[in-house]
C-alpha cells in the first residue's frame, strides 16, 4: 500500500505542476511541464533522499562511530526488523531528527547534532526508534516525494505570478492568479496532512520498537522546546522539506490546526502517556540502549 500511495501523490503533484505550466505557456507549457515532471519523477525516487540530505548538509557517520550511535541505530533497527540504515549527523543547534529513503532497503536517519546534545541516550533511542517506524510505515518515500514536489511547485508558481502567464486567456487573469497562489497552498496541505496523519502512527510503533513510550514522549518535548527557540537555517532555506522532521524546525508554533506540518506535540507526548499507562512491558532498557550504556562517553551525554 505504501507504493501505492505514492504513486497516487506523485501523479496528483505531476497534475497540479501541468496545469501550472499550461497557465503559463498554454498546451506547449503543459508538454514541458508533463516532461519536466516525468524526469522529476524519477530523480525524486531514486535521489531524493540524497537531496534532502544535501539540503542540509547531512554528514554520513562511520559504523562504530566513538560516539556509539551507528550502534544504536543499528540495535534499534534489529529490533524492528529493518536493514541498517545509513547515519547521518547535520551540524546544527536545533535538537531535531528525520528519516528519508525510497524504501527501508534504501533509508538514512539524520539527527543533529543539537539533538545529541541536549537529550539523554534514552530520549534519543525514542526520537531514532520514532525514524525507524516511518521508515518501517514506508513514511519516507511520501514524505520526500511531497517535499520536493511541494518546493518545485512553489517556484514554478512563484515564476508565473511574478513573470506572467496566459493571464488573458483561458481563466482570465483572476484565475490564472488564483491558482497562481493557491497551488504552493494545496501543495503545502497534502504535506501538513501527510505529516499529520503519520506522527501518531510513527511515535506508537517507535515507541513499541524501543519499548519505552515515556523516553519518546520525553524527547518531543525537550526538542519542542528547543526547536522553538533555535534557528534551524537550513530548514528556514528550505521549508518544503520541514514536514519530514519528527517536531518542525520552522518557527511556526505549530498548532492542532489545518495548517499545521506536525501535530500538537502536547497531544502527541499525551498519546504516549496514555500507551505508557496501558503498557505491560518491563522497565528494563532494550538491549540496544543497554549496548551504547557501556560505550564510551558519547557527545549526548
Amino acid at each position: 500500500m505504501g507504493y501505492v500511495r505514492t504513486a497516487l501523490l506523485m501523479a496528483a503533484m505531476t497534475a497540479l505542476f501541468m496545469g501550472i505550466g499550461y497557465l503559463l505557456a498554454g498546451s506547449g507549457g503543459m508538454l514541458i511541464a508533463l516532461v519536466m515532471a516525468g524526469g522529476m519523477n524519477a530523480l525524486t525516487w531514486w535521489k531524493s533522499d540524497q537531496m534532502v540530505l544535501r539540503m542540509h548538509n547531512a554528514q554520513p557517520v562511520a559504523p562504530n562511530d566513538r560516539a556509539g550511535l551507528s550502534d544504536l541505530v543499528a540495535g534499534l533497527a534489529r529490533n524492528a526488523g529493518l536493514p541498517m540504515p545509513a547515519v547521518y549527523v547535520i551540524d546544527t543547534d536545533q535538537p531535531n531528527a528525520f528519516a528519508t529513503g525510497r524504501n527501508p532497503q534504501n533509508a538514512a536517519v539524520a539527527v543533529t547534532t543539537g539533538l545529541m546534545r541536549s537529550l539523554s541516550r534514552e530520549e534519543l533511542a525514542g526520537v531514532i526508534a520514532h525514524e525507524l517506524a516511518h521508515i518501517r510505515n514506508h513514511d519516507t518515500a511520501i514524505m520526500t516525494v511531497t517535499a520536493t514536489f511541494a518546493g518545485a511547485i512553489t517556484m514554478l508558481a512563484n515564476f508565473a505570478l511574478f513573470f506572467g502567464g496566459r493571464r488573458d486567456e483561458g481563466p482570465g487573469i483572476a484565475g490564472t492568479l488564483a491558482l497562481m497562489i493557491l497551488a504552493p497552498m494545496a501543495a503545502g496541505l497534502v504535506q501538513m496532512a501527510i505529516s499529520r496523519t503519520r506522527e501518531y502512527s510513527a511515535d506508537k510503533a517507535g515507541a513499541e520498537i524501543c519499548g519505552q513510550p515515556l523516553w519518546l514522549a520525553s524527547a518531543l518535548e525537550r526538542i519542542q522546546a528547543g526547536a522553538a527557540q533555535i534557528d534551524n537555517d537550513a530548514a528556514e532555506r528550505n521549508p518544503a522539506t520541514a514536514h519530514m522532521f519528527i517536531i518542525n524546525p520552522l518557527h511556526a508554533h505549530a498548532r492542532h490546526s489545518l495548517f499545521a506540518t506536525h501535530p500538537s506535540t502536547e497531544n502527541r507526548v499525551a498519546a504516549l502517556r496514555r500507551m505508557a499507562a496501558g503498557s505491560s512491558r518491563a522497565a528494563r532498557a532494550p538491549a540496544p540502549v543497554q549496548a551504547v550504556r557501556k560505550a564510551q562517553k558519547g557527545p549526548w551525554g
